[in-house]
């Protein structure tokens, strides 16, 4: 698509967007309320000190009467005051509404993408969803707070303001209303490009911040330096960084046009009045006295003002717009795994962990034409351990994956103890599986929340019996901080095995009725691993265990050996029943695990 047909997508703003920000105010309506009155008598108490001004020009100035004077700059005073305090409360409240709003949509945003299944984040840049949560909802911020409170003070106090321009002298009100047209055609066309350059603006923001998540967090600096491709990633830096440079500068001159009209304005109008009064009492005119020219001089200030503010909101709102369109987008993602009408809650004590697969298809992709999963069908009793084994590639980590509901089926059916598990509330299924996968992944956090991940409420004793089972209770203790050692980004202040350790004690540590290790075992030594198997061994009695593992070990204690090729099981058995068969695993065995030092 080229860039003007980026403009024109852009320009076409989807027309329930505006009902939907103004619905987002529905829980606040009380407050709403009340900004409104506090706008209203703010507006008129703002009307009263020109007319007062007049009063004290033409009735005290002029007649020096000193009573007058006195009187009526003590109600200026009060007017002024008492609209100020009522200004300063609708402001406060409209803040609060706002950022109230602001954290709702943030909260909705977070919320509806933990829904989305993993294929939504496999084919989305971590940036770009970040972009999303922070700088479009922080780019609405002056709308949703200001906006509303700021249309209507501003269209009460232009209302109200005109209305007194026009009791003063109506001619001179007409010249001052009738430049008004063409000041709002002009803000409205440059409205319109600014939404159009806010947009691309964001977006443009948007594939820099991912630029700067992927090049600039550990893995992405290892990947940098490790491949000496400094250079081309900071090139790419500088073209992304300039195209955004050139978004902010139209920006930026939009809004200074804008301004530079307001400034035209401002300075032309007052003159042309003057003229025009001028031309009135040179011919006789007896109702345009010093006191109307110098109110209505106020009064034409007052209502430029508030007009400009008006229109400036009108800029905004038009610019915001296209951002409340990418946050309403993710809004609108649709669910891929959703949860049931009425779902199961299982009780975790009473799962006895039976799993069964019956004609399981799926691809990753709706238009693939190949599936990653092939008519997949068998059980599992509770308690036995099941290794995957296969070629790289082969559906073992994918078929897996179907059991917590990463990804729901196309065809056929998962079952736990002879229930759907789409029919199984989400956090409940969660409960009864623990998965431990091949690639760890640690918070930027200490050891023990690390750990607590697997069950939040456990003690500090729970937490070292988890970590002596999985052989890493000492080498926290020898940390300066134990467990309250920070494991950096991602975990990488420890070693690979360390992390993974670190896995599988959360995972112990859960106690889950199913078990999946995903090669939790392939990061360490030997040594290390005969200590976890050893320590797994009690884990797995009881409960379900699928093990997807490259080491003998865990393959001939095995009660059942699942065979894949191209998503397809093509063998199923023990070992000895296998290897006896001569196909595949017969193959596997002799090049993998025949030689593999135990």
């Amino acid at each position: 698509m080229d860039e003007a047909a980026n403009r024109r997508e852009r320009r076409k703003l989807k027309p329930e967007t505006l009902p939907r920000v103004v619905r987002s105010f529905d829980p606040y309506r009380r407050q709403v309320v009340l900004i409104v009155i506090l706008v209203l008598v703010s507006a008129l108490l703002g009307i009263a000190p020109p007319w007062f001004l007049k009063v004290i020009v033409d009735s005290g100035l002029v007649k020096n009467n000193l009573a007058v004077i006195a009187r009526y700059t003590l109600y200026t005073i009060f007017a002024t005051l008492a609209a100020s305090i009522a200004g300063l409360g609708y402001t406060y409240l409209s803040v609060v509404v706002g950022q109230r709003i602001m954290r709702d949509l943030r909260d909705q945003l977070f919320e509806h993408l933990q829904r989305m299944s993993l294929r939504f984040f496999t084919t989305t840049r971590t940036g770009e969803i970040q972009s999303r949560l922070a700088n479009d909802v922080s780019g609405v911020q002056s709308v949703v707070s200001d906006a509303a409170a700021n249309i209507l003070a501003n269209t009460t106090t232009v209302v109200s303001m005109i209305g007194m321009m026009f009791c003063l002298d109506w001619r001179l009100a007409l010249l001052s209303v009738g430049i008004i047209p063409f000041f709002a055609v002009a803000a409205a066309q440059i409205g319109g490009k600014a939404r159009i350059v806010r947009s691309g603006s964001q977006a443009q923001l948007a594939t820099l911040n991912s630029l700067m998540q992927e090049t600039l967090s550990v893995s992405g600096a290892l990947l940098t330096k490790t491949s000496g491709r400094r250079k081309r990633v900071h090139s790419r830096f500088i073209q992304e960084n300039e195209s955004l440079t050139r978004w902010q500068i139209k920006l930026n001159m939009i809004q200074r046009y804008f301004f530079t009209l307001i400034g035209l304005v401002f300075s032309i109008t007052p003159v042309l009045i003057y003229w025009l009064a001028g031309y009135f009492t040179t011919h006789g005119d007896k109702h345009i006295t010093i006191g109307v020219i110098v109110a209505f001089t106020s009064l034409q200030g007052r209502v430029f003002f508030p007009l400009t503010n008006l229109l400036n909101v009108q800029v905004e709102i038009t610019s915001a717009l296209a951002l409340f369109d990418r946050i309403y987008e993710y809004l609108d993602l649709p669910v891929d795994i959703r949860e049931a009408l009425h779902p199961v809650i299982l009780d975790s004590d009473e799962v006895r962990g039976e799993v069964r697969f019956e004609g399981v298809s799926f691809r990753y992709e709706p238009t693939a034409d190949v599936h990653t999963l092939t008519n997949v069908s068998f059980s599992v009793q509770p308690g036995q351990l099941v290794a995957l084994v296969g070629p790289s590639g082969s559906g073992k980590t994918t078929l897996t994956y179907m059991i917590p509901r990463l990804y729901d089926v196309d065809v056929g059916s998962v079952a736990i103890d002879g229930i759907d598990v789409r029919q199984i509330k989400m956090d409940s299924l969660g409960e009864v599986v623990g998965m431990v996968t091949q690639e760890t992944y640690l918070v930027h956090d200490t050891i023990r929340e690390n750990l607590r991940y697997g069950r939040p409420e456990a003690s500090d004793e729970d937490l070292a019996a988890a970590a002596r089972a999985a052989s890493i209770h000492d080498h926290i203790s020898s940390l300066p901080d134990g467990y309250d050692t920070v494991v950096g980004e991602r975990g990488y202040k420890l070693s690979g095995g360390e992390k993974q350790r670190i896995a599988i004690a959360r995972a112990i540590l859960k106690n889950p009725r199913i078990l999946i290790l995903d090669e939790a075992t392939s990061a360490l030594d030997s040594r290390s691993e005969r200590a976890i198997q050893a320590a797994l061994e009690p884990l797995m009695k009881g409960r379900t265990t699928f093990a997807i593992a490259h080491r003998l070990s865990t393959i001939l204690s095995a009660d059942l050996i699942l065979v894949l090729e191209h998503g397809a099981i093509v063998e199923r058995g023990t070992h000895a029943t296998l290897i006896v068969h001569g196909g595949l695993y017969s193959k596997l065995y002799h090049e993998q695990f025949e030689t593999a030092p135990e």
